[in-house]
């Protein structure tokens, strides 16, 4: 057993305050990477957030509600921040945060334009590795903005290597690790290589800010950062204690104030002449903006002169000021053992039949995964109403953006989808994220599926919030499945974590069933659901007098109701009586099947489900668009045991009567199992064959949210008020639905990828060898249902991992990233990636559900999972093989 599972058993006794997380908990990568253009920090009348705090103005104003930095460290209440500073002397600014276009500036929305990478983390986060590329020439804000805005939706976005900013291999390699002498002693290295053919001076500033706390609340301490010595700092602060914090090699001690730059931003003087950008304006222009005593932030100016391929390191300690002796007498000591402790966590966590770069993979994705907690702040009664002593805000706001959630309040480390495209959580996002984090810290994924559904994140009408653009939209019902896969990852023994969330999320089916089946017919609605701009009309705006019915809302309540069942037949079989509940989850999921077979949406001539959009005249036009949405219908089977059957069939209600159907049954009497599917066999296997096509959804990569076949035959909707098509695009958007950026018109996407090939696992679990598929179709050959599987795994494994031909499909056609040995090992975790060729698209750090891929690896190489079924049998796994 390693150190760090010894670390991070306690994470799951964080319960009602960040107060009470286990002390290694205490210091992680807490701060986002852009606080700026965020709901949170929006006090516009229109809600224009990009435009409210743009990231010129970023680096002058006091944030309200969070920080950003680079390789940003925070304590868990986010008070006292530690991040890394850069300036290669020709910058018209300091490089304190990523950059990158807003929705409004990006050709496909928002995008970061920087290049850096997650390389290591622990789960106590006693050992991180961040990685960061910065030109050496001036960086091109302006090219970059004004070339995107220049392109359309049919160009490729313009990216910072296609500036020339990399050319002859001007650029510094920075390195930052984080290592822990104990629970509250934080260690920060940096090294900085010159990859470039000159000399070159970089200015390095490690810099320590509190968080403005005081400006909002009159009650509220400010606390001070101040010189003791040439290299030490010291602090006093009321819930942090008294602290030092040391830099080696005799740097120029800045401070200034974390208080807005008024002069600059509004022309009116402002709290303090020495502001959050006043060591910015001292190293740039040096200008008179900082102090040498103290003040709520403060920066060690180095200035490394480092010759070509040369390496230079900062070394900064933060711990407590009572220590006596050198900071920097074991400093190096400390860093190796924690880094030979990562190596001991990751090999035995690591499947033993994976390759070396298999491992690789996995054990970057999971690094961006711990490296994307966040603290999230967000009182949205304090955010609607304003601060004491601050302007209100527009009266408008009390009926826009989030105003029906006044009960919301949230300050929880949380795990966010990207900490600079998307530094918010997102209801949908979060149950993958979780499955993954599972296998690294299973207390801290049962500790976010318990937290959405807490009584400060939960509507009280039992609504999960969705995201923070907007929390009243509605995201596919997973956390019934996924509190499933993370209780079977843990070893299927914490009864006490299924049960909470099993009793949180009965008031959030309740509400799926009262609010999104407005016909009471078991077809469910629910907008856009997580698939952005999937079809041709937006989802979730519908004009007035339409109605969408949606196979996908129908097959995802079947799913959840499925889930739920399974959760309630675990606890029932481990002594919580609610035998009741197995049998009212199993109802709702007859039903739901009943209304797919009867409702129009299954087309007998193309073998596929199709939403259908009912018109104020009663028409009703199915939506023959072959997209994902048509599959989705497939997540909702299990295999369940003779008892239910029983059962269900003693109480002769409608799910009785659906199990006395045509449901495939194994075994004999008295071991009975029935395969109970929202889709019967037959149409399953006429799904397949669409499926498996590789001129419809069948990549070399895995499987495309919308089929090839719309290339050459868009689909093209012609009512009365609407007319629009869609075709397939393999790569970004054309259209400006949902961003632009957020594509489900044909990439390869990880979360739906990953449920399905679930779902064919219960089949190929239930029927084993005695069914078999042609694979692809049009192939001619046989497949049983679990070589299928396996090949589907094998397929999404291949984008991130290194073919015969050396290269990674998810680098695409980036020769730098492609063959350069400083640039090819460093893997970045996209969104979604192309439908043709495998490159990452999107966020480019959208390390969340694409981390899934480390649960494939652990899956492909080694582990077998247990199916729902299995999980509502009590059946036990097998070990690792």
């Amino acid at each position: 057993m390693s150190a760090e599972r010894d670390r991070v058993e306690t994470f799951g006794h964080l319960e009602d305050g960040l107060r009470q997380a286990g002390d290694w908990y205490h210091w992680g990568p807490y701060l986002s990477e852009r606080q700026w253009g965020t709901v949170r920090e929006d006090y516009s009348a229109d809600g224009t957030a990009w435009e409210s705090l743009p990231h010129d103005h970023a680096r002058s104003r006091a944030y309200r509600w969070g920080e950003d930095g680079l390789a940003g460290f925070s304590d868990v209440e986010q008070r006292l921040c530690l991040a890394l500073a850069l300036w290669n002397g020709r910058d018209p600014i300091l490089k304190e945060r990523i950059f990158g276009l807003t929705g409004n500036e990006g050709n496909h929305g928002e995008d970061a334009k920087e290049y850096w990478w997650y390389l290591d983390a622990l789960p106590s986060h006693a050992w991180n590795r961040w990685r960061y590329h910065y030109p050496q020439r001036a960086f091109p804000y302006g090219d970059l903005v004004t070339e995107n805005g220049r392109r359309g939706k049919d160009d490729p976005e313009y990216e910072l290597l296609d500036t020339g900013a990399f050319d002859e291999d001007r650029y510094w390699i920075v390195e930052v690790d984080y290592a822990k002498g104990d629970p509250h002693d934080l260690l920060m290295t940096v090294r900085v290589t010159n990859a470039g053919p000159e000399t070159e001076t970089l200015h390095v500033l490690p810099t320590a800010w509190y968080r403005n706390t005081w400006t909002w609340d009159a009650d509220e301490p400010q606390p001070q950062l101040r010189a003791d010595g040439a290299e030490r700092v010291v602090t006093d602060h009321p819930f942090l204690g008294r602290l030092e914090l040391s830099a080696d090699g005799a740097p120029r001690v800045l401070f200034c104030d974390n208080e807005t730059n008024a002069q600059r931003l509004y022309g009116s003087p402002g709290a303090s002449p020495t502001p959050k950008d006043g060591v910015n304006d001292h190293v740039v222009s040096g200008a008179d903006t900082v102090k040498a005593d103290g003040g709520t932030k403060v920066a060690f100016w180095y200035e490394l002169v480092v010759a070509p391929g040369e390496t230079a390191t900062v070394r900064v300690r933060l711990r407590d000021a009572a220590e006596s002796g050198n900071p920097f007498g074991d400093f190096d000591a400390v860093s190796e053992r924690r880094l030979a402790e990562a190596d001991e966590f990751y090999a035995e966590l690591t499947p033993a039949r994976s390759s070396e770069d298999e491992a690789l993979v996995l054990r970057q994705s999971l690094a961006g995964m711990l490296w994307s907690k966040q603290l999230y702040y967000y009182d949205v009664a304090q955010w609607l109403d304003g601060d004491p002593g601050q302007p209100t805000p527009p009266a408008g706001r009390h009926g826009g953006r989030n105003a029906h959630w006044r009960t919301f309040d949230s300050f929880d480390i949380m795990s966010m989808p990207d900490k600079w495209e998307y530094p918010w959580f997102a209801a949908w996002d979060l149950a993958f994220h979780c499955v993954a984090l599972s296998r690294v810290d299973p207390a801290f994924a049962k500790y976010q599926l318990i937290l959405l559904c807490r009584e400060w994140f939960q509507h009280p009408s039992g609504a999960l919030a969705a995201y923070e653009w907007s929390f009243d939209d509605v995201n596919p019902p997973v956390q019934a499945w996924a509190a499933l896969e993370v209780f079977a990852i843990d070893g299927a023994r914490d009864e006490a974590f299924l049960s909470r969330v099993f009793d949180k999320l009965l008031v959030n089916f309740t509400w799926w069933v009262n609010r999104e089946d407005h016909e009471g017919n078991s077809v469910f609605q629910g907008g856009f659901l997580g698939l952005d701009n999937i079809g041709p009309l937006d989802r979730s705006h519908l004009p007035e007098g339409w109605r969408l019915e949606q196979a996908d809302g129908t097959g995802w309540m079947g799913f959840y109701a499925l889930s739920m069942a399974a959760i309630a037949s675990v606890l029932n079989n481990r002594g919580r009586p609610v035998s009741d509940l197995v049998i009212k989850f199993i109802e709702h999921f007859a039903l739901i099947a009943d209304a797919l077979e009867s409702q129009g949406m299954w087309d007998e001539g193309d073998g596929f489900f199709y939403d259908q959009l009912r018109l104020p005249d009663g028409r009703i036009e199915p939506i023959k668009v072959r997209s994902i949405v048509g599959v989705l219908p497939l997540l909702g089977v299990v295999a369940i045991d003779e008892e239910i059957v029983d059962r269900a069939e003693t109480i002769n209600k409608h799910a009785a009567r659906l199990l006395a159907s045509a449901h495939p049954v194994r075994g004999g009497l008295g071991d009975r199992r029935l395969l109970l599917g929202v889709v019967g066999v037959s149409r399953m296997l006429r799904l397949l064959t669409r499926l498996t096509d590789p001129d419809e959804f069948l990549s070399p990569y895995g499987l495309r949210a919308v089929s090839r076949v719309h290339a050459e035959h868009p689909f093209v909707l012609d009512v009365p008020g609407m007319h629009s098509t869609i075709d397939y695009e393999p790569a970004e958007s054309t259209t400006g639905m949902f961003g632009g950026n957020s594509n489900w018109r044909g990439p390869v996407w990880m979360p739906v990828n990953f449920l399905v090939v679930e779902a064919l696992t219960r089949y190929a679990r239930f029927f084993g060898d005695d069914l078999k598929v042609e694979y692809p179709t049009g192939s001619g050959k046989e497949w049983s249902l679990e070589e299928v599987v396996i090949d589907l795994q094998e397929r999404l494994i291949s984008i991130f991992v290194r073919g015969a031909d050396e290269r990674r499909p998810c680098f695409g056609w980036v020769e730098r990233l492609q063959n350069d040995p400083a640039w090819r090992d460093n893997v970045v975790f996209n969104e979604y990636f192309h439908g043709d060729n495998g490159a990452g698209l999107g966020a480019s750090h959208q390390t969340g559900w694409t981390g899934l891929v480390a649960e494939l690896i652990f899956r492909a190489r080694g582990e077998r999972w247990r199916t729902i079924g299995e999980i509502m049998s009590g059946e036990d796994a097998e070990a690792r093989v």
